[in-house]
């Protein structure tokens, strides 16, 4: 059975219809449930000193990561063989790529942007960072918008379909379960700093080659190739993050513009170094030029699907 025919199938159905409102409401999503039954186990299991925190924190990471691969290689078994099997495996992975949602989340920000109307961005991009946009100002809101459609095209998209790639339903089910861990617990608070030990130091191993292939998808797609390498390779690793820089970089080298750079957390002011600093701001429309290579980069992810699935 090809994976890389399944993966394929589940992006251009995502591509074509989302996750529609209609389905959201009828039977939710399985980022949620999952979601739902991570928050449950938290609140049980997260007490206690340090090292049981850490102990815990890890159980919680193999329960929820082991279960979703477990249940994902049962329906993986049932699947009739050939493109049937492609087919109908396709169809389960659909819900764990998320193309359509991303582009519309940074199109809403673009378009207000572009209008002029910063506080209807401001609003519209409170919903992808996680930063609190009340300070930011027009550039402001357009690095947030692009960095996270860089940071989210590895996670949401490419890093799920490579898993998917690798081991079919049970590696992109497992690596949703690691990601959604590291979303909800992975954080630097007093609460998880040590709960969530685990989840994030997964999650940083899951990422490492897709972060850094996606980052090389945005140059190979890019206006300017060479200065998204350069970018990329001169300042990826500056980054907070050992994956979200390499993505985020080439975006930025790909556009001309900087990315990154001090911002705030809360009532934290975290002294982040700029990617590409010495080029400028985004301007309104750049958003546009950032969803354009978001497009290209996807459709260059696509024809190579398709290509593996052919093989």
């Amino acid at each position: 059975m090809s994976f890389a025919g399944m993966m394929l199938v589940a992006c251009l159905i995502d591509a074509a219809v989302g996750w529609p409102d209609a389905l959201y409401r009828r039977i939710g999503h399985p980022v949620v449930w999952l979601g739902a039954a991570i928050t449950a186990l938290e609140r049980r299991w997260n007490r206690g000193g340090a090292g049981r925190r850490r102990a815990l924190g890890a159980a919680l990471v193999a329960v929820a990561t082991g279960g979703a691969a477990l249940a994902a290689l049962a329906l993986q078994a049932a699947l009739p063989g050939g493109w049937a099997g492609v087919l109908l495996g396709g169809a389960l992975a659909w819900p764990l790529v998320a193309l359509r949602s991303m582009h519309a989340h940074v199109a809403a920000v673009a378009a207000p942007l572009a209008a002029g109307d910063t506080a209807a961005a401001r609003d519209a991009v409170r919903l992808i960072v996680g930063r609190d946009p009340a300070r930011l100002d027009a550039p402001g809101v357009g690095r947030a918008a692009l960095e996270s459609l860089a940071e989210n095209t590895s996670d949401g998209i490419v890093a799920p379909v490579v898993w998917g790639v690798v081991a079919g339903l049970p590696g992109i089910a497992a690596y949703k379960a690691i990601n959604t861990l590291d979303s909800m617990i992975g954080h630097r608070s007093a609460r998880y700093a040590d709960f969530g030990m685990a989840a994030a130091r997964l999650d940083d191993v899951a990422n490492w080659i897709p972060a850094r292939l996606t980052g090389l998808l945005f140059a190979a797609t890019a206006p300017r190739p060479r200065a998204a390498l350069r970018a990329m390779a001169r300042d990826a690793r500056r980054h907070r993050s050992p994956n979200a820089g390499w993505p985020e970089a080439a975006m930025a080298g790909a556009l001309g513009l900087r990315l990154s750079g001090p911002r705030l957390y809360g009532d934290t002011w975290a002294e982040e170094p700029w990617l590409n600093g010495a080029a400028p701001d985004p301007a309104p429309g750049d958003l546009g030029r950032g969803l354009a290579l978001y497009r290209r980069a996807m459709a260059a992810m696509l024809v190579a699907l398709a290509g593996l699935a052919l093989l």
